[in-house]
């Protein structure tokens, strides 16, 4: 609703504005008063893009500050993005805010005011990085002494690649794979970032060969071309990277983020190819010189063993002179075995004449007759012990089927029944009269313990202190500084740590010695014990000590 005011008939001719009509007509001086303007301040009140993707700040210098807005469309072309406290130069138009009856520049393009705004800030993150600990050498990996395959990021249409391929192959020919890259402008800072995470990601023994190391490679620059190496993006991905990066970005005297937080830094990107491979004619000058070293060295080994086996040659005794003593024992066994076969079968031979004059026909015959008749006599034993032996047996078993009748089963089970039953009262009185002697020896036991026991003293006013270990402590050498203690009084337990033993031991020490002495001064002498009568008086005056009496 538009509000107008009613002019009354004293008042001027002056022309009459609705809000809205103000507003606009001060939009439009303003807008074409100042119209694209370039403004040099410090950012403030930045808190990152709203959730509609629009940038809300202020630009502020000593005296004065303005609003300003980034559109979402150009805060993702910008290639510097604000921060809280950057000194920056924005361009942009100047226009109004009618809703809030604010001015405001809405900013189109945004870079630091001068190199020293991004020193600044460079310092800046390399004090929070370094926070961090992304620049600690314990991080950094080493980089292999001969890498299979090099991964190179870098643009493929610079002169950068060129020479670092000149330098491979000047070197030693090696698997080179160029993920190109643009290494200024907007984007860079996110291909290089995505380059590095793209070569970690491959997998080994893949279609792609992954690399052993890794080059990001780029020529010399001022430092708004190298900017891009210096973005967080960068940074963090050279940081999580698993394979080996070296940073030849720019020449020896530039530097950027990346060569801080890379395993190693190239003063050039040809240095970093060197660094990279060895020399090819360098790597067979050393392998001969190696080789030679080897031949020598086994030369000596071998001379060496040589001397040393045929020292030990001159010490051993010859062969002859081995075999000679055995040779000697063999020859006098050799004499001794012939008369001992001799006189060996000389007695056999009489044995088996002795042996042979008892085995004469009669007398074999004579043997077999007595045999003969006691094995008549035994099988006739035979016969009468097998009858008396089943008659015990039969015997036996008619005894065992008249026990085994129904009458006699019923006697035995009422009698087996009546002797259970009384040895179950037997067992019942003995259980009761068992169990009132263990009553009796319990309640005994029990006004013994409580007689006897430390809980009892512990009732009266004094403490049980364990150590540790749960064992009770009974000297004060027992107890050192910070040992755990437990207390244990009438009505619980009490947890105790020891704070200063030794002073306390050393100065309790003192104070008992102090005392001892002062009651060694202050208290009377005892009287001496007066020698005893008998032999005392034998003993020849042993200072007063009583003699023996044997």
């Amino acid at each position: 609703m538009v509000v107008t005011t009613r002019k009354k008939a004293d008042q001027s001719n002056a022309a009459e504005f609705t809000v809205s009509e103000l507003s606009t007509a001060i939009k439009r001086t303003v807008e074409e008063s100042f119209g694209y303007v370039r403004l040099r301040g410090e950012i403030s009140g930045y808190r990152g893009p709203h959730s509609s993707g629009h940038c809300y700040f202020s630009i502020k210098d000593e005296r004065s500050k303005i609003e300003a807005v980034i559109w979402r469309g150009v805060f993702g072309k910008l290639k510097f993005k604000p921060e809280e406290g950057m000194e920056v130069i924005a361009q942009g138009r100047v226009t109004t805010y009618p809703n809030s009856s604010k001015y405001q520049i809405v900013v189109e393009a945004l870079e630091p005011a001068g190199v020293g705004a991004l020193m600044a800030l460079l310092e800046e993150r390399k004090k929070a990085f370094a926070a961090e600990g992304l620049f600690d050498e314990a991080r950094k990996q080493p980089i292999p002494f001969l890498p299979r395959v090099v991964g190179i990021i870098t643009s493929p249409t610079g002169a950068v690649i060129r020479d670092m391929l000149h330098g491979f192959s000047e070197r030693f020919p090696t698997h080179v794979i160029v993920w190109p890259v643009r290494v200024q402008g907007e984007t860079s800072a996110v291909e290089v970032a995505n380059a590095i995470r793209g070569f970690n990601e491959l997998v080994p023994g893949g279609t792609i060969a992954r690399p052993d190391l890794l080059i990001v490679a780029r020529g010399g620059g001022s430092l708004e071309d190298l900017w891009g190496f210096n973005d967080e993006a960068v940074v963090r991905a050279v940081a999580e990277s698993e394979i080996p990066l070296i940073s030849a970005v720019g020449h020896e005297t530039d530097w950027t983020l990346i060569d801080l937080v890379a395993d190693a830094r190239a003063p050039t990107p040809t240095k970093a190819a060197e660094w990279a491979v060895p020399k090819y004619s360098e790597l067979i000058e050393q392998s001969e010189q190696l080789g030679g070293r080897i031949k020598t060295a086994a030369r000596r080994v071998l001379e060496g063993a040589r001397a040393a086996l045929r020292a030990a040659e001159r010490g051993l005794p010859r062969a002859d002179e081995l075999v000679a003593l055995p040779r000697q024992r063999f020859d006098a066994a050799e004499q001794r075995f012939g008369r001992s076969l001799l006189s060996n079968t000389r007695v056999h031979g009489l044995r088996l004449m002795r042996v042979g004059s008892q085995l004469r026909p009669g007398l074999v015959m004579t043997r077999l007759g007595r045999a003969a008749d006691q094995l008549n006599i035994l099988s006739s034993r035979a016969g009468s012990a097998l009858n008396t032996v089943a008659s015990l047996r039969r015997t036996r078993l008619a005894r065992a089927a008249g026990g085994l009748s129904l009458q006699g089963m019923h006697f035995r089970l009422t009698r087996a029944r009546q002797w259970f039953d009384a040895l179950g009262q037997r067992g019942e009185r003995a259980y009761l009269n068992q169990l009132v002697g263990f009553r009796g020896r319990l309640e005994g036991q029990t006004k013994l313990l409580q007689s006897l026991g430390y809980q009892s003293i512990l009732s009266r006013g004094f403490a049980l202190v364990r150590g540790p270990d749960g064992v009770a402590i009974r000297s004060r050498g027992d107890v050192t500084t910070g040992m755990a203690l437990a207390i244990e009084l009438a009505d619980g337990d009490v947890d105790a740590v020891v704070v200063d033993a030794d002073d306390r031991t050393k100065a309790d020490a003192g104070t008992e010695n102090a005392g001892s002495a002062r009651g060694s001064r202050l208290k009377p002498e005892k009287p001496k014990k007066r020698a005893a009568v008998g032999n005392a008086g034998k003993s020849g005056g042993s200072g007063g000590q009583q003699g023996s009496l044997f």
